[in-house]
């Protein structure tokens, strides 16, 4: 095994082992808060739980992203299995939105017959936890999202902060509640459900970017680095695709018309080595030569 191939099998050991520790939070918080908040009939709580849960499954659905992404190359995919794990997220967006409707439905079903949940003490407690929990989460997934390139801590850490925000309008939903304004409660569980639905476009946003190969870097950074290089008369004609740690490159070089063509192969792939040295991410780069015409 080469030793890119072992670095990119420890990164998704590494991104694996981060998800099985964040799949067991998640699923902690998240039935602590539907149990409680099925017993005091506090629908924002439940909905906060649902989402909690969501955040779980999310986990599952990286942890089966990765393993498909961790694959060598093959003859069917010589670029590799990389955007699987992109295609992953899309399967969190999707959960995200029925979450959402789920949550909406019990919240019109309440309009019209109205409940009052029975709040305690142990309610903001088992909230402030829960929600000291996600926090940590969310920072942890973001931290190791970017360090290790990674769109599935990344996206599941967006997830996480959007159950950060829901945690807090329950809390605000819970004093409400002692004061008798138990409307409120069905009032912030569609908030919420709003939320997560944001959550789940933003998700799906960015993975169609990567999807529908959408331009990664700026030309102008890619040809400050090949106009630099000796033989190279212009560049232009540049694009960029891919995911931020797996860039595909490829750009016309304008070049004089009687190099050789040894000459011409050499600076090729020292165009090639200075854009994968000099811009992280770089993987794949692919130099059309042309020759310059004096008039």
């Amino acid at each position: 095994m080469s030793s890119l191939a072992y670095c990119r099998m420890d990164k998704f050991t590494k991104i694996r082992r981060i998800l099985i520790a964040v799949l067991v939070l998640n699923w902690l918080v998240a039935f602590s808060k539907i149990i409680y908040g099925l017993i005091t009939r506090c629908a924002s709580m439940t909905a906060d739980g649902i989402h909690s849960f969501g955040d779980g499954v999310s986990n599952v659905i990286g942890l089966i992203g990765i393993w498909v992404a961790s694959k060598p190359k093959d003859e069917i995919h010589p670029y590799g299995h990389k955007k699987f794990e992109t295609i992953a997220t899309l399967g969190i967006a999707v959960i995200l939105f029925l979450a959402a409707l789920n949550i909406l439905r019990d919240a019109f079903v309440r309009i019209w017959h109205p409940v009052t949940p029975d709040i305690t003490t142990f309610s903001f407690v088992l909230m402030f936890l829960t929600m000291a929990v996600n926090i940590f989460v969310m920072r942890y997934e973001t931290k190791k999202g970017h360090e290790l390139s990674s769109d599935i801590l990344i996206c599941d850490a967006l997830h996480t902060r959007s159950d950060v925000f829901a945690s807090l309008a329950v809390i605000g939903t819970l004093v409400s509640i002692k004061m008798g304004i138990s409307v409120l409660d069905t009032i912030v569980a569609s908030l919420i459900a709003i939320l997560i639905a944001k959550s789940g476009l933003k998700i799906l946003k960015s993975s169609s970017e990567v999807l529908c190969d959408g331009s990664v870097l700026s030309g102008k950074r890619i040809a400050n680095i090949v106009n630099k290089i000796q033989g190279v008369k212009s560049v232009h004609n540049i694009r960029t695709r891919g995911r931020k740690d797996d860039i595909h490159v490829d750009l016309h070089v304008i070049i004089n018309a009687k190099m050789h063509i040894d000459d011409a192969h050499k600076l090729s792939h020292k165009i090639e080595s200075m854009l994968k040295g000099g811009i992280l991410g770089v993987t794949d780069v692919i130099v059309h030569m042309e020759p310059h015409e004096h008039r």
